[in-house]
């Protein structure tokens, strides 16, 4: 089992990474322990997945490594993200079952979003 997935952000990013992490995809902002607090960036959770958003000074955007996480509200939310300026990209019938697409968090890091056809 993954207790998180860890995705690097920006220096003083967080006001930006919360407004699109539950502003738009709807998770809740978990408190960071106080010790790692101190280092910035933020934890999300919600829908049976944790993101950690990490500060990297010398950020680059996942453009290919991504996670991939499950939504039941896949056309709503792909309807939400393209109306407030992240585009999504839908997925071919690679994954037998599953219908999918991709965007971009505000930072440039990829991330999946799918749930079961039908």
């Amino acid at each position: 089992m993954i207790h998180h997935v860890l995705l690097a952000c920006p220096r003083g990013s967080e006001d930006l990474s919360r407004s699109f992490y539950t502003g738009l995809l709807g998770l809740t902002e978990k408190p960071k322990p106080p010790a790692l607090a101190a280092r910035g960036g933020c934890w999300f959770t919600g829908y049976g997945a944790e993101l950690h958003l990490g500060v990297e000074d010398d950020f680059r955007p996942a453009r290919k490594a991504h996670p991939a996480l499950v939504r039941p509200d896949l056309d709503e939310l792909a309807a939400r993200l393209d109306a407030a300026g992240h585009p999504v990209t839908w997925g071919d019938e690679e994954i037998p079952g599953m219908r999918r697409f991709h965007t971009h968090d505000p930072h440039g890091n990829r991330l999946e979003f799918l749930a079961p056809a039908g």
